[in-house]
């Protein structure tokens, strides 16, 4: 049998099946409440409760293939992704589990048997690694007699312990690698001053292909070990490395001489980097994976960072600003860049994750069906960070210059500020870019700027009617008694203010909804016993109490000192509003996601009385048949007239009763749970109708994007949305009294309306052409200079307007070939406009962005743009020559 990916695959699971182990799926790479960790970085991370004893397992013995992402927290591969041979995001982790049952000397025989029985690798080629305490394992590796005790290695607990992150469970690791040959060894490059063995970082030749790790402990917080009741078994091989080992050993056995492939060799990764090729081949410098070592580097990160892309968006993650989202986006930037190093410089990510699909959607049938979804989200993040990564590129390498000139090696803090504010690169991508070059970042500067900045947002931002000074020490914490009732009495804790002011006051119980969910904070009046009445203007939230903030209308502030009895009753028609824009967000969200799809899920939202703002994780504007719908699923459920429930219940319960909750929300315990008939189940905390009728009606007002991935809907209900529509039609009347017309034919008045004016439009377009071609001396003629081999076409224009000049640049780099087109015009009125094209050929040595940053100056103007088009605007038609002559200086 031929060892190719899938079928090495296959073996595993069949050899562990054989011997009593359930065959389990892999899970999904966004661990399900856990949020300890951001992704599934080891196989053992949907089998964490069964090693704690919080759950019992339905099988002792289990193996599985489960799909890992190793780029946040303690194990991050990310900068070594393509670098070497062997390191990457995504991999496939080949495990088989005992929960209680076997124990080291089953895991370690049985692991023996497979590499060396059913892979058969030849045993003078293995290493074992143990503990350097475990003596249980050495001495089971010495009684099996398969290896002499000088291959039986002692290491301590950076090489031999293992644990899935700061806290859980935990244990010391038995390791197997693979002596790959001499061939495989290059310490001037990898691990320079070092010899070459065994857990030598970066030795390429001495390959773990298997980690048997024995969990008896879990690490809490404060880093103590505490033994577990049950010894389990957490067995790991990936599936890249092993495929890598017994490929080379074919290649060598066909070829008759020795063949060391590393894991971007092996038949899955090649499929992937021919489709890369392909796109080199199409749109760069037909590079060549195994050409040219620096360019290999970028094969290998873009083929690594297509599968991480391709598995996080089929499950649901868009490229955004938080958390996986972020991640997702800083791998497509960073995928993206590499391609510019392949002289692509245009979107072809999708290219890449095709090859993605083609090498394993057989064995990850979600990665079919989510991939025309999957290509999309790719290419819309790509184009984005495209139009800004050339010139930042052009940046660093103009910073580069400067530095090495000077002798340096820092870039500085605001020249990276700038890269992270300006175009987008993350500091972790800048500090990338420049490793390469042996060039760090001023890392303190750049956090520095990114501190003020986030400073002058926290000022914007300020509250005029933020709360005064309040005290909130023990015994201050309150309670929210309001989700079905709107007045009550109770006792002030604290207060802070004074007369004239903002006051502040904290009771024991309040019938007042603080912020908190997006729902605003309610209003109302609070009445002492004295008879003064502080006007309540917000409810917010503090260290766990419930804050009322407003002015005192009458009496004074001493009426409402700790102790005091009050009244308190919230404006029911204002909070009756908000309740029927909250629970609408609830049947929006889930009409989103019922007709966009799952990948779709809040992001934000703002509840107040008069509209709701619902803002979600999407890729592109949603289409208007879609939004349409939507508006009618969401009003076809409020004539349905559910009952809205709510049950307070365990967060895992919660979970399980299929409660939406996303990552980086905060939940206790405990937590309260909304149902919708039986459509929606979300966790909230905040106030809501009993019938999904009293939303009455909703009538959608926008659907716009705030972020990138981020798409927002903003909504009215009930008595907003009948105000809403006669406001409407009360516009379309008085549109129909201007046309002179009304319904249907104000619409036949208006299209023959727009139908003449473009008309008229066409023929001045017209008209702007010839006078530009140069009919009726209106301009002066071009001019052809051959320069350095170089053709250089110039011509100034007389009126010609920004988007004429581009035409006319597309005929003359049509009828010149190979050329720079350089264009000026007086627009009149003190304006200027200058143009350069490049042709294609040329753009690799000659940038349109260049010259145009250089000749827009002498206009009195500034300019940019990409390497075969560029624009400037200006105030001086009287340097146009000039500035048009300059070209030719540049180019000599």
């Amino acid at each position: 049998m031929r060892w190719t990916t899938a079928n090495i695959r296959q073996s595993f699971l069949d050899f562990f099946a054989a011997r009593g182990h359930t065959i389990v799926r892999s899970e999904s790479l966004i661990p399900k409440g856990d949020p300890t960790l951001l992704f599934t970085n080891a196989g053992m991370v949907q089998f964490k409760d069964y090693f704690l004893g919080v759950r019992s397992p339905q099988n002792v013995r289990v193996a599985d293939v489960q799909k890992c992402l190793r780029i946040s927290g303690k194990h991050n591969d990310l900068e070594a992704v393509g670098r070497d041979t062997y390191h990457h995001t995504f991999f496939e982790m080949l495990g088989n589990w005992s929960f209680g049952d076997y124990y080291k000397e089953e895991a370690i025989r049985w692991h023996w048997d497979l590499i060396t029985g059913t892979w058969e690798i030849d045993p003078k080629l293995l290493y074992a690694t143990v503990h350097k305490d475990d003596k249980e394992a050495e001495d089971i590796w010495l009684k099996m007699g398969v290896l002499p005790r000088e291959r039986i290695l002692r290491f301590g607990d950076k090489d031999n312990f293992w644990e899935m992150g700061e806290t859980g469970p935990c244990g010391p690791n038995s390791e197997i690698s693979i002596d790959r040959g001499e061939g495989a060894c290059h310490p001037e490059k990898n691990h320079p001053g070092q010899k070459c063995f065994v857990n030598v970082d970066g030795c390429e030749r001495f390959i773990e292909i298997g980690n048997l790790v024995f969990i008896q402990y879990n690490r809490d917080a404060s880093g103590a070990l505490m033994p577990l009741a049950k010894k389990h078994v957490d067995t790991g091989t990936g599936l890249e490395r092993v495929a890598a080992a017994l490929q080379s050993i074919e290649e060598s056995k066909r070829l008759g001489k020795q063949v060391i492939l590393g894991n971007y060799d092996i038949d899955l990764f090649q499929t992937i980097i021919r489709k890369i090729e392909e796109a080199a081949h199409k749109f760069g410098d037909r590079a060549r994976y195994g050409k040219d070592e620096e360019r290999d580097v970028s094969f290998r990160a873009i083929a690594d960072h297509a599968r991480t892309m391709t598995f996080l968006i089929a499950e649901g993650v868009i490229p955004g600003n938080t958390d996986r989202e972020y991640v997702l986006r800083r791998i497509i930037r960073r995928a993206a860049r590499h391609g510019r190093y392949l002289g692509i410089h245009r979107a072809f990510l999708a290219m890449a994750h095709a090859g993605v699909v083609e090498a394993m959607g057989d064995a990850y049938p979600e990665i079919k069906a989510a991939a025309i979804k999957t290509a999309e989200v790719i290419t819309q993040e790509e184009v984005r960070f495209g139009e800004t990564l050339d010139r930042g590129l052009e940046l660093i390498d103009t910073e580069l210059a400067r530095i090495k000139n000077s002798g340096g090696r820092m870039l500085p803090g605001e020249v990276a500020f700038k890269l992270y504010d300006t175009y987008g690169f993350p500091l972790d991508l800048t500090e990338d870019v420049l490793r390469n070059h042996s060039v760090d970042v001023d890392v303190a500067g750049f956090n520095c700027l990114m501190d003020e900045q986030k400073e002058r947002g926290r000022a914007a931002r300020k509250d005029d009617a933020a709360a005064p000074e309040i005290s909130l020490g023990a015994g201050t914490a309150s309670r929210f008694v309001g989700y079905r009732s709107y007045e009550g009495e109770s006792e002030v804790l604290a207060a802070g203010g004074k007369d004239g002011e903002h006051v502040a006051i904290v009771v024991a119980e309040t019938p007042f909804y603080p912020e908190g969910g997006g729902q605003v904070g309610d209003r109302g009046v609070i009445e002492a016993a004295s008879g003064a009445i502080l006007e309540v203007s917000d409810t917010r939230k503090a260290e766990g109490s419930i804050v009322h903030v407003g002015r005192i209308i009458r009496g004074s502030a001493g009426d409402f000192a700790r102790g005091a009895r009050v009244k308190l009753k919230v404006d029911r028609i204002r909070r009756d509003a908000a309740m029927l824009n909250h629970s609408a967000t609830h049947i929006l969200h889930y009409a989103l996601r019922d007709i966009l799809g799952n990948t779709v899920h809040q992001a934000g939202s703002l509840v107040d009385p008069d509209k709701l703002r619902f803002d979600f994780a999407h890729q592109g504007p949603v289409k208007d048949d879609a939004l349409a719908t939507i508006e009618e699923e969401i009003n076809a459920r409020i004539r349905e007239n559910a009952a809205v429930t709510t049950e307070e219940m365990a967060y895992d319960d919660a979970i399980k009763a299929g409660a939406l909750a996303f990552f980086g929300d905060k939940y206790g315990d405990r937590v309260r749970v909304v149902r919708m008939g039986d459509f929606s189940v979300e966790l909230c905390g905040g106030t809501h109708i009993s019938r999904t009728g009293d939303v009455g009606v909703f009538k959608l007002e926008a659907e716009s994007g705030v972020a990138a991935g981020v798409r927002r809907i903003e909504a009215v209900t009930g008595q907003g949305a009948l105000e809403t529509i006669r406001k409407r039609e009360k516009i379309l009347d008085e549109i129909g009294a201007q046309l002179g017309a009304r319904d249907g034919a104000a619409i036949e008045r208006l299209e023959k309306l727009l139908a003449r004016e473009k008309e008229l439009e066409k023929k001045l377009r017209a008209m702007e052409q010839k006078l530009a071609t140069g009919a009726g001396g209106a301009a002066a003629e071009e001019q052809v200079r051959q320069i350095n081999g170089v053709k250089v076409v110039t011509r100034n224009l007389d009126g010609v307007d920004p988007r004429t000049m581009r035409e006319m640049a597309d005929r003359m780099r049509q009828k010149h070939g190979s050329a720079v087109v350089a264009l000026g015009s007086d627009l009149g009125d003190g304006k200027v406009a200058l143009l350069v094209a490049v042709t294609p050929d040329l753009t690799a040595k000659i940038k349109a962005g260049d010259i145009i940053k250089n000749i827009a100056p002498i206009v009195g103007g500034t300019g940019g743009g990409r390497p075969d088009l560029a624009q400037a605007g200006g105030h001086d038609a009287s340097k146009l020559d000039e500035a048009l002559a300059k070209v030719a200086a540049l180019l000599q």
